[in-house]
């Protein structure tokens, strides 16, 4: 399994703004992808910064991803950040989303 973290600074006062965008405009193109598992966003306390991070089944289906969706899910976003997204990909090295889905399996 891997990991796609996607860093940003909200705009001033975006933060509900920031997480009913996800909800009803990110995740649905997410859900759409190829290995697509979940996602978590994380929100500093002080609403100034955002943290994205999206499981994927495999390293190809989360480049996939970025070469074709993530454009569409920066436009969405332009909105509610400001500067340029910070990207990172991970390998996952523990989840328990792995353990949940081999006893739903």
């Amino acid at each position: 399994m891997f990991a796609r973290s996607v860093t940003v600074r909200l705009k001033p006062n975006a933060r509900g703004e920031f997480n009913s965008t996800f909800q009803n405009e990110i995740l649905p193109i997410l859900q759409q992808q190829k290995g697509f598992r979940d996602a978590l966003t994380l929100v500093s306390a002080n609403g100034s910064q955002a943290i994205g991070i999206s499981l994927w089944e495999q390293k190809q289906d989360s480049e996939n991803y970025s070469r074709t969706a993530f454009s569409e899910v920066q436009k969405h976003m332009t909105k509610v950040i400001e500067g340029t997204p910070q990207v990172e990909n991970y390998e996952v090295g523990y989840s328990t989303l792995h353990r949940t889905a081999s006893r739903g399996a």
